[in-house]
């Protein structure tokens, strides 16, 4: 793939308007500005900061590279993805992980990328959770992104997401998300020079987002999933 053809692929599938349904849910953010815990921008980076440092480097960003490793084998992509589903304790992200990842898996499966149908088949069938970063990582392959483009993407994915739900409650303004958004470019970089780290060790450890996550369908007028 040219070069310039990879750089349009990523910018079609990490852009916020690819209908993944990722902007339904907040993971934890909406809860935790009720409580009065994200005020402002300087505490929503801090959050997003947290995210990609204790979630994304340490348990979405081996699993993402684990799955593109797998070259579009579907049996050990689902072992990827049973694995993902598996160490996603709290019910709340665990269930957001497949349904973002369903939705995604469903719109590449109907623009024909290769092996998504084939792996939508299989999570129907109930032979596999789908969960976001197996998926992510089956369909980077498919697309020719290298493992650390679709690591980064994925990285992206999760940071735009929170901003987009900051603004919508109100918590920062649109020029204040592009600041924060630039400024994790230098923190995704410093994280993608560690190694990716086995598959059988991914953990995160972001329990302050967890619990706003377990406590947000007791909440009132919410707007997000979690």
């Amino acid at each position: 793939m040219i070069e310039v053809e990879r750089a349009f692929a990523l910018l079609q599938f990490g852009d916020s308007f690819f209908p993944s349904g990722a902007a339904s849910f907040s993971w934890g953010l909406e809860t935790l500005r009720a409580d009065g815990r994200l005020p402002g921008a300087a505490e929503v980076e801090s959050f997003i900061a947290g995210q990609l440092r204790r979630r994304w480097a340490s348990f979405d960003r081996p699993a993402v590279i684990a799955a593109h490793r797998a070259l579009g084998d579907l049996d050990t992509i689902a072992e990827t993805d049973r694995t993902v589903d598996a160490a996603t304790l709290a019910r709340e992200a665990r269930e957001g992980g497949r349904r973002i990842g369903g939705a995604l898996l469903k719109v590449h499966a109907e623009i024909t990328t290769p092996g998504a149908g084939a792996y939508r088949e299989k999570v129907l069938a109930g032979e596999a959770p789908g969960q976001l970063a197996a998926v992510q990582g089956l369909v980077g392959h498919a697309l020719g992104l290298s493992e650390d483009e679709t690591a980064a993407m994925a990285a992206y994915g999760l940071a735009v997401g929170i901003v987009g739900a900051a603004l919508r409650v109100g918590a920062l303004g649109h020029v204040d998300g592009q600041r924060i958004l630039s400024r994790q470019r230098a923190l995704v970089a410093e994280l993608s020079d560690a190694p990716a780290g086995a598959l059988a060790g991914i953990q995160a450890y972001t329990p302050m987002a967890e619990i706003a996550m377990m406590r947000h369908e007791t909440g009132s007028g919410r707007l997000f999933a979690n």
